[in-house]
């Protein structure tokens, strides 16, 4: 689907439908994309991997004269004469569901159930714990790890609000402080502020509010003792890649 969109959009932009068929397993099936694509003018791009569907929806297109275009064959071909291999033609394995799949599932609604300090619990169960002030890329970040399979809750940190017993009793070594620069902090805020349509000179974007929380920011993850990052000029790519090399390497000496 991708494929096609990138080839229409050279023709006609965006103004393009596209009907998706997917799971088409018999001859039934085909006919119906046939029938569709013959009364509305349509082109069918497939990639149908069982070789007796294959030819059919090729001979049933050339009878109706309609265009159909396999994507796959191509490069499946330049695989077979690269590799000397034949495919195994079965359908649908991209869709099997492997334990790394469930793995970065149950990591992302975890993440989702943890995050911005939600539910304090979490915090024994995670993985990593982020902690850090409002807009210091811990949601983010969160999600990215997720995507690599790792359990990640993240607390806010605010002078107002004690934080969480828990962040003091679990092991600091799952603990990462996350800061950033007065100035960039400032910036971000003010283009969020800005965002949702408030003043700039609302408490949360002063420098003067910034400094305070950054101030007990850091007294908090000191007294944790956790390793802190600055997110500065960081992108979250960057930072993830930080937090992983502490994570394996502190692991790596448990």
């Amino acid at each position: 689907e991708l494929m096609v969109k990138a080839v229409a959009s050279q023709f006609f932009g965006q103004d393009v439908e596209i009907k998706h068929f997917s799971y088409v397993e018999d001859k039934q099936d085909i006919n119906n994309v046939i029938t569709m694509s013959k009364y509305s003018h349509s082109i069918i791009a497939y990639t149908i991997v069982l070789q007796d569907l294959k030819q059919y929806l090729d001979h049933r297109a050339e009878e109706e004269g309609i265009i159909a275009v396999d994507l796959m064959y191509p490069l499946m071909d330049a695989f077979t004469q690269k590799f000397n291999m034949q495919p195994n033609r079965q359908p649908g394995q991209m869709r099997k569901l492997d334990e790394n799949y469930f793995k970065r599932v149950e990591a992302i609604e975890f993440a989702v159930k943890y995050d911005d300090g939600q539910e304090v619990r979490g915090l024994k169960q995670a993985d990593i714990v982020l902690v850090g002030v409002s807009r210091t890329s811990k949601t983010p970040l969160s999600m990215y790890l997720a995507n690599k399979q790792y359990k990640v809750a993240n607390v806010p940190l605010i002078p107002e609000i004690p934080p969480p017993q828990e962040l003091f009793s679990i092991p600091r070594k799952k603990c990462i402080g996350l800061v950033i620069s007065p100035e960039k902090l400032n910036d971000i805020r003010r283009e969020r502020l800005k965002s949702l349509g408030l003043t700039n000179a609302a408490n949360y974007a002063s420098l003067d509010r910034i400094f305070e929380e950054l101030t007990c920011a850091e007294n908090i993850m000191k007294k944790i003792g956790c390793p802190i990052i600055d997110v500065s000029n960081k992108a979250i790519e960057e930072t993830a890649d930080l937090i992983l090399a502490m994570f394996n390497k502190r692991r790596s000496y448990s």
